[in-house]
Protein backbone atom coordinates (compact mmCIF):
# COMPACT_ATOMS: atom_id res chain seq x y z
CA UNK A 1 0.00 0.00 0.00
CA UNK A 2 1.40 3.45 -1.09
CA UNK A 3 2.30 5.81 2.20
CA UNK A 4 2.15 9.46 1.49
CA UNK A 5 2.11 12.52 3.58
CA UNK A 6 2.89 15.98 3.42
CA UNK A 7 4.67 18.64 6.09
CA UNK A 8 3.33 22.28 5.50
CA UNK A 9 3.68 25.95 7.05
CA UNK A 10 7.68 25.33 6.66
CA UNK A 11 9.42 28.81 6.96
CA UNK A 12 12.48 27.72 4.36
CA UNK A 13 12.73 24.63 2.93
CA UNK A 14 16.34 23.55 1.83
CA UNK A 15 16.47 21.70 -1.19
CA UNK A 16 20.31 21.76 -2.28
CA UNK A 17 18.30 21.91 -6.11
CA UNK A 18 18.86 25.82 -6.87
CA UNK A 19 16.08 25.16 -9.76
CA UNK A 20 13.74 24.53 -7.36
CA UNK A 21 14.17 27.66 -4.86
CA UNK A 22 16.49 30.20 -4.32
CA UNK A 23 20.33 30.83 -3.97
CA UNK A 24 22.74 27.86 -3.74
CA UNK A 25 20.92 25.92 -1.23
CA UNK A 26 17.46 25.88 -3.15
CA UNK A 27 15.57 27.61 -0.43
CA UNK A 28 11.44 27.59 -0.87
CA UNK A 29 9.54 29.83 1.50
CA UNK A 30 6.09 28.61 3.10
CA UNK A 31 7.06 25.59 1.77
CA UNK A 32 5.47 22.01 2.28
CA UNK A 33 7.24 18.65 1.05
CA UNK A 34 5.42 15.22 0.09
CA UNK A 35 6.46 11.84 0.91
CA UNK A 36 5.46 8.88 -0.78
CA UNK A 37 6.86 5.33 -0.09
CA UNK A 38 10.18 7.24 1.31
CA UNK A 39 10.81 9.41 -1.47
CA UNK A 40 10.21 12.73 -2.29
CA UNK A 41 7.72 12.91 -5.08
CA UNK A 42 6.76 16.79 -4.34
CA UNK A 43 7.52 20.28 -3.10
CA UNK A 44 6.51 23.38 -3.37
CA UNK A 45 4.40 26.79 -1.65
CA UNK A 46 2.39 25.23 1.54
CA UNK A 47 -0.67 26.68 -0.39
CA UNK A 48 -0.25 24.52 -3.58
CA UNK A 49 0.15 21.08 -1.89
CA UNK A 50 -2.53 18.34 -2.94
CA UNK A 51 -5.36 18.37 -0.48
CA UNK A 52 -5.90 14.51 -0.65
CA UNK A 53 -2.74 13.94 0.83
CA UNK A 54 -2.67 13.77 4.95
CA UNK A 55 -1.02 16.93 6.15
CA UNK A 56 1.09 17.75 9.30
CA UNK A 57 1.51 22.01 9.84
CA UNK A 58 5.09 21.51 11.46
CA UNK A 59 4.72 25.69 12.72
CA UNK A 60 6.51 27.95 10.43
CA UNK A 61 9.69 26.00 11.11
CA UNK A 62 13.17 24.90 8.68
CA UNK A 63 13.07 21.55 7.21
CA UNK A 64 16.29 21.08 5.87
CA UNK A 65 18.21 17.79 4.25
CA UNK A 66 19.25 15.35 6.53
CA UNK A 67 23.34 15.96 7.47
CA UNK A 68 25.47 13.28 5.48
CA UNK A 69 28.95 12.46 7.81
CA UNK A 70 31.17 11.04 5.54
CA UNK A 71 33.66 10.45 8.07
CA UNK A 72 33.00 8.51 11.20
CA UNK A 73 35.46 6.68 13.77
CA UNK A 74 32.74 4.55 15.71
CA UNK A 75 33.69 1.10 16.12
CA UNK A 76 35.95 1.44 19.30
CA UNK A 77 35.73 1.12 22.91
CA UNK A 78 37.56 2.64 25.72
CA UNK A 79 37.85 5.96 26.53
CA UNK A 80 40.84 8.82 25.90
CA UNK A 81 39.06 11.38 28.39
CA UNK A 82 42.41 11.81 30.27
CA UNK A 83 44.62 12.05 27.26
CA UNK A 84 42.25 15.16 25.85
CA UNK A 85 42.27 16.66 29.44
CA UNK A 86 46.33 16.20 28.76
CA UNK A 87 46.29 17.82 25.41
CA UNK A 88 44.17 20.78 26.60
CA UNK A 89 46.67 21.07 29.60
CA UNK A 90 49.51 21.60 26.63
CA UNK A 91 50.71 18.30 25.93
CA UNK A 92 50.31 18.42 21.58
CA UNK A 93 48.53 15.87 19.62
CA UNK A 94 50.43 12.93 18.06
CA UNK A 95 48.53 10.08 15.96
CA UNK A 96 50.06 7.39 18.58
CA UNK A 97 46.88 7.53 21.16
CA UNK A 98 44.90 5.62 18.41
CA UNK A 99 47.23 2.74 19.89
CA UNK A 100 45.47 3.16 23.42
CA UNK A 101 41.48 2.50 22.20
CA UNK A 102 43.15 -0.32 19.43
CA UNK A 103 43.60 -1.97 22.99
CA UNK A 104 40.75 -1.71 24.39
CA UNK A 105 39.24 -2.43 20.92
CA UNK A 106 40.44 -5.96 20.64
CA UNK A 107 39.78 -6.94 24.44
CA UNK A 108 36.16 -5.92 23.61
CA UNK A 109 32.96 -7.75 22.80
CA UNK A 110 31.18 -7.84 18.98
CA UNK A 111 28.21 -6.46 21.36
CA UNK A 112 30.19 -3.89 23.42
CA UNK A 113 30.98 -2.52 19.87
CA UNK A 114 27.56 -2.56 18.65
CA UNK A 115 26.36 -0.78 21.48
CA UNK A 116 28.94 1.66 21.31
CA UNK A 117 28.50 2.31 17.45
CA UNK A 118 24.65 2.85 18.37
CA UNK A 119 24.87 5.03 21.25
CA UNK A 120 26.72 7.26 18.72
CA UNK A 121 24.91 6.96 15.71
CA UNK A 122 21.48 7.84 18.06
CA UNK A 123 23.54 11.39 19.07
CA UNK A 124 24.10 11.76 15.61
CA UNK A 125 20.40 11.13 14.80
CA UNK A 126 19.52 13.63 17.42
CA UNK A 127 21.40 16.09 15.56
CA UNK A 128 19.66 15.83 12.72
CA UNK A 129 22.25 13.13 10.76
CA UNK A 130 20.49 10.76 8.46
CA UNK A 131 23.70 8.86 6.62
CA UNK A 132 26.58 7.63 7.81
CA UNK A 133 30.08 6.14 7.15
CA UNK A 134 31.96 4.31 9.28
CA UNK A 135 35.43 3.12 8.94
CA UNK A 136 37.25 0.17 11.16
CA UNK A 137 41.11 1.45 12.29
CA UNK A 138 40.45 0.49 15.83
CA UNK A 139 41.46 -3.57 15.47
CA UNK A 140 44.87 -3.16 13.51
CA UNK A 141 45.02 -6.88 13.62
CA UNK A 142 42.84 -8.93 11.05
CA UNK A 143 40.58 -10.57 13.54
CA UNK A 144 39.17 -7.24 15.05
CA UNK A 145 39.48 -5.33 12.06
CA UNK A 146 37.61 -8.04 10.75
CA UNK A 147 34.31 -7.91 13.14
CA UNK A 148 34.67 -4.26 13.29
CA UNK A 149 33.62 -4.17 9.95
CA UNK A 150 30.57 -6.83 9.87
CA UNK A 151 29.08 -4.72 12.51
CA UNK A 152 29.53 -1.73 10.78
CA UNK A 153 27.82 -3.21 7.62
CA UNK A 154 24.86 -4.17 10.20
CA UNK A 155 24.50 -0.47 10.47
CA UNK A 156 25.19 1.12 7.49
CA UNK A 157 25.94 0.62 3.72
CA UNK A 158 28.91 3.13 3.45
CA UNK A 159 31.59 1.44 5.24
CA UNK A 160 35.29 2.01 5.22
CA UNK A 161 37.99 -0.34 5.80
CA UNK A 162 41.04 1.51 7.72
CA UNK A 163 43.48 -1.11 8.28
CA UNK A 164 45.72 1.76 7.37
CA UNK A 165 44.72 4.11 10.63
CA UNK A 166 48.82 3.70 12.19
CA UNK A 167 50.70 0.79 12.25
CA UNK A 168 49.67 -1.64 15.20
CA UNK A 169 52.01 -1.84 18.17
CA UNK A 170 53.63 -5.49 17.81
CA UNK A 171 54.91 -4.27 14.28
CA UNK A 172 56.68 -1.19 15.11
CA UNK A 173 59.53 -2.11 14.42
CA UNK A 174 58.82 -3.15 10.95
CA UNK A 175 55.97 -1.04 9.26
CA UNK A 176 56.41 -2.40 6.16
CA UNK A 177 55.56 -5.90 7.40
CA UNK A 178 52.17 -4.53 8.76
CA UNK A 179 51.51 -3.22 4.82
CA UNK A 180 52.33 -6.37 3.85
CA UNK A 181 49.56 -7.54 6.09
CA UNK A 182 46.78 -5.14 5.47
CA UNK A 183 47.18 -5.15 1.71
CA UNK A 184 47.48 -9.60 2.39
CA UNK A 185 45.54 -11.66 4.84
CA UNK A 186 43.79 -8.70 6.53
CA UNK A 187 42.01 -7.05 3.18
CA UNK A 188 41.20 -10.34 1.91
CA UNK A 189 39.20 -10.46 5.22
CA UNK A 190 37.92 -7.07 5.38
CA UNK A 191 36.97 -6.28 1.76
CA UNK A 192 33.53 -8.49 1.61
CA UNK A 193 32.04 -6.53 4.29
CA UNK A 194 33.32 -2.90 2.75
CA UNK A 195 32.98 -0.72 0.18
CA UNK A 196 35.76 1.41 0.94
CA UNK A 197 39.06 1.36 1.87
CA UNK A 198 41.19 4.67 3.91
CA UNK A 199 44.73 5.29 4.84
CA UNK A 200 45.96 7.79 7.46
CA UNK A 201 48.71 9.20 5.23
CA UNK A 202 50.42 11.80 7.70
CA UNK A 203 53.79 11.67 10.47
CA UNK A 204 53.36 9.19 12.65
CA UNK A 205 51.35 7.21 10.30
CA UNK A 206 52.02 6.03 6.49
CA UNK A 207 54.40 7.40 3.93
CA UNK A 208 53.06 8.64 0.49
CA UNK A 209 54.62 5.37 -1.01
CA UNK A 210 52.96 3.01 1.79
CA UNK A 211 49.85 4.91 0.88
CA UNK A 212 49.40 4.42 -2.17
CA UNK A 213 50.29 0.69 -2.35
CA UNK A 214 47.50 0.08 0.11
CA UNK A 215 44.93 1.88 -1.99
CA UNK A 216 45.74 0.62 -5.01
CA UNK A 217 45.70 -3.05 -3.01
CA UNK A 218 42.10 -2.26 -2.14
CA UNK A 219 41.28 -0.80 -5.75
CA UNK A 220 42.17 -4.19 -7.26
CA UNK A 221 39.47 -5.77 -4.61
CA UNK A 222 36.79 -2.96 -6.07
CA UNK A 223 37.30 -0.87 -2.96
CA UNK A 224 36.79 2.92 -3.78
CA UNK A 225 39.66 4.82 -2.17
CA UNK A 226 39.39 7.59 0.12
CA UNK A 227 42.57 9.66 2.22
CA UNK A 228 43.07 11.16 5.69
CA UNK A 229 46.01 13.68 4.44
CA UNK A 230 47.68 16.61 6.00
CA UNK A 231 46.40 16.78 9.46
CA UNK A 232 49.83 16.79 11.36
CA UNK A 233 51.68 18.22 8.89
CA UNK A 234 52.22 19.26 5.10
CA UNK A 235 52.79 16.40 2.78
CA UNK A 236 53.15 15.47 -0.68
CA UNK A 237 49.69 13.19 -1.03
CA UNK A 238 47.15 15.57 -2.60
CA UNK A 239 48.58 14.38 -6.02
CA UNK A 240 48.58 11.00 -5.38
CA UNK A 241 44.93 11.00 -3.91
CA UNK A 242 43.78 12.99 -6.78
CA UNK A 243 45.76 10.24 -9.17
CA UNK A 244 43.92 7.25 -7.78
CA UNK A 245 40.60 9.12 -7.91
CA UNK A 246 39.88 9.19 -4.27
CA UNK A 247 36.19 10.41 -3.49
CA UNK A 248 37.71 12.47 -0.78
CA UNK A 249 40.86 13.61 1.39
CA UNK A 250 39.94 14.31 4.66
CA UNK A 251 41.58 16.62 7.18
CA UNK A 252 43.68 19.06 5.01
CA UNK A 253 44.66 21.06 7.93
CA UNK A 254 47.92 22.12 5.84
CA UNK A 255 47.55 22.75 1.99
CA UNK A 256 49.72 24.63 -0.47
CA UNK A 257 48.26 26.90 -2.76
CA UNK A 258 48.90 24.37 -6.02
CA UNK A 259 47.02 21.74 -3.92
CA UNK A 260 44.15 23.61 -3.39
CA UNK A 261 44.46 24.49 -7.20
CA UNK A 262 44.95 20.57 -7.83
CA UNK A 263 42.16 19.94 -5.47
CA UNK A 264 39.70 22.44 -7.47
CA UNK A 265 40.10 20.83 -10.64
CA UNK A 266 39.49 17.02 -9.75
CA UNK A 267 36.83 15.02 -8.33
CA UNK A 268 38.37 14.48 -5.13
CA UNK A 269 36.48 16.15 -2.19
CA UNK A 270 38.01 18.03 0.18
CA UNK A 271 36.59 16.57 3.56
CA UNK A 272 37.13 19.59 6.27
CA UNK A 273 36.85 17.51 9.73
CA UNK A 274 36.68 20.96 12.08
CA UNK A 275 35.78 19.33 14.91
CA UNK A 276 39.30 17.49 15.09
CA UNK A 277 41.20 21.43 14.91
CA UNK A 278 39.46 22.24 17.87
CA UNK A 279 39.87 19.63 20.19
CA UNK A 280 43.19 18.73 19.20
CA UNK A 281 44.12 22.86 19.40
CA UNK A 282 45.64 22.33 15.82
CA UNK A 283 47.38 26.03 14.89
CA UNK A 284 45.00 26.84 12.35
CA UNK A 285 42.02 25.72 10.51
CA UNK A 286 41.70 23.97 7.06
CA UNK A 287 41.69 26.54 4.42
CA UNK A 288 37.70 25.91 3.64
CA UNK A 289 37.04 29.86 1.99
CA UNK A 290 40.39 29.32 -0.20
CA UNK A 291 38.92 25.86 -1.30
CA UNK A 292 35.70 27.15 -1.90
CA UNK A 293 37.18 30.33 -3.42
CA UNK A 294 39.06 28.25 -5.88
CA UNK A 295 36.26 25.44 -6.80
CA UNK A 296 36.43 22.75 -4.95
CA UNK A 297 34.06 20.38 -3.79
CA UNK A 298 33.84 20.60 -0.30
CA UNK A 299 32.56 18.13 2.55
CA UNK A 300 31.84 18.73 6.69
CA UNK A 301 31.96 15.99 9.04
CA UNK A 302 32.36 15.97 12.85
CA UNK A 303 35.00 13.21 12.69
CA UNK A 304 33.74 11.04 15.49
CA UNK A 305 36.25 9.11 17.19
CA UNK A 306 37.56 8.62 21.18
CA UNK A 307 40.44 10.52 20.19
CA UNK A 308 40.53 13.79 18.37
CA UNK A 309 37.16 15.13 17.86
CA UNK A 310 35.02 13.39 19.99
CA UNK A 311 31.88 14.80 18.67
CA UNK A 312 29.02 13.80 16.34
CA UNK A 313 27.21 16.89 15.95
CA UNK A 314 26.88 18.56 12.80
CA UNK A 315 25.83 21.72 13.65
CA UNK A 316 28.74 22.34 15.66
CA UNK A 317 30.59 21.39 12.90
CA UNK A 318 28.88 24.24 10.73
CA UNK A 319 29.07 26.55 13.56
CA UNK A 320 33.10 26.38 13.60
CA UNK A 321 33.14 26.40 9.34
CA UNK A 322 31.54 29.80 9.59
CA UNK A 323 33.34 31.32 12.32
CA UNK A 324 37.20 29.46 11.59
CA UNK A 325 37.25 28.78 8.21
CA UNK A 326 35.23 31.51 6.75
CA UNK A 327 32.39 30.18 5.52
CA UNK A 328 28.72 31.04 4.97
CA UNK A 329 26.17 29.34 6.92
CA UNK A 330 24.97 28.13 3.32
CA UNK A 331 28.30 27.24 1.81
CA UNK A 332 28.55 25.40 5.39
CA UNK A 333 25.18 23.68 5.49
CA UNK A 334 25.70 22.43 1.85
CA UNK A 335 28.82 21.15 2.85
CA UNK A 336 27.15 19.12 5.73
CA UNK A 337 24.61 17.54 3.32
CA UNK A 338 25.22 17.79 -0.08
CA UNK A 339 29.09 17.99 -0.22
CA UNK A 340 29.03 14.50 2.10
CA UNK A 341 26.67 12.95 -0.19
CA UNK A 342 29.40 13.88 -3.13
CA UNK A 343 32.09 12.59 -0.94
CA UNK A 344 30.29 9.38 -1.09
CA UNK A 345 29.63 9.44 -5.06
CA UNK A 346 26.11 9.58 -4.01
CA UNK A 347 22.87 11.39 -5.76
CA UNK A 348 20.02 10.30 -3.94
CA UNK A 349 20.31 12.09 -0.50
CA UNK A 350 21.88 15.46 0.83
CA UNK A 351 19.13 17.11 -0.85
CA UNK A 352 15.46 17.24 -1.38
CA UNK A 353 14.60 17.07 -5.05
CA UNK A 354 11.84 14.90 -6.13
CA UNK A 355 13.03 11.36 -6.24
CA UNK A 356 15.33 11.38 -3.58
CA UNK A 357 15.50 10.14 -0.29
CA UNK A 358 13.04 11.36 1.92
CA UNK A 359 15.85 11.76 4.32
CA UNK A 360 15.25 15.34 6.10
CA UNK A 361 15.63 17.33 9.69
CA UNK A 362 13.19 19.64 11.02
CA UNK A 363 14.56 22.54 12.85
CA UNK A 364 12.93 24.60 16.02
CA UNK A 365 13.90 27.69 14.14
CA UNK A 366 12.16 29.72 11.68
CA UNK A 367 16.02 29.70 9.26
CA UNK A 368 18.41 27.24 8.71
CA UNK A 369 20.81 30.06 9.76
CA UNK A 370 20.17 29.27 13.13
CA UNK A 371 22.50 26.19 12.73
CA UNK A 372 25.45 28.46 12.87
CA UNK A 373 23.90 31.59 14.90
CA UNK A 374 22.86 29.61 17.92
CA UNK A 375 25.87 27.53 18.72
CA UNK A 376 25.37 25.17 20.74
CA UNK A 377 22.14 25.05 21.06
CA UNK A 378 19.89 21.35 20.40
CA UNK A 379 17.76 22.94 17.47
CA UNK A 380 16.61 19.41 15.45
CA UNK A 381 13.03 18.58 16.59
CA UNK A 382 12.50 15.70 14.34
CA UNK A 383 14.50 13.69 11.72
CA UNK A 384 13.08 11.16 9.11
CA UNK A 385 15.15 8.84 7.55
CA UNK A 386 13.72 7.12 3.73
CA UNK A 387 10.71 8.91 5.39
CA UNK A 388 10.25 7.33 8.63
CA UNK A 389 11.07 9.30 11.63
CA UNK A 390 14.34 8.29 13.47
CA UNK A 391 14.36 11.28 16.51
CA UNK A 392 11.76 13.22 17.76
CA UNK A 393 11.08 15.76 20.93
CA UNK A 394 7.53 14.90 19.87
CA UNK A 395 7.12 18.59 19.29
CA UNK A 396 4.76 17.95 16.08
CA UNK A 397 1.49 16.24 15.65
Amino acid sequence: MTKSFTLTNISQLVTNNSALGDGQLGVINDAAITVTDGIVSWVGQSSQADSSVAKTDVGGRSLIPGFVDSHSHIMFAGDRSEEFAARMAGVPYSAGGIKVTTEATRKASDAELRTVAQSMIKEMQESGTTTIEIKSGYGLDVATEERSLRIAAELTDEVTYLGAHVVAPEFAANPDAYVDLVVGEMLKACAPHSKWIDVFCDRGAFTTEQSRRILEAGIKKGLHPRIHLNQLEQGDGVAMAIELDCASADHLTYLTDDDISALAASSTVAGLVPGADFSTRAPHYPRGRDLLDAGAAVALSPDCNPGSSFTTNMPFCIALAVREMHMTVDESLFAATMGGAIALRRDDIGHLSIGARANFALLNAPSYIHLAYRPGVPLISTTWKDGNVIFTKGDIA
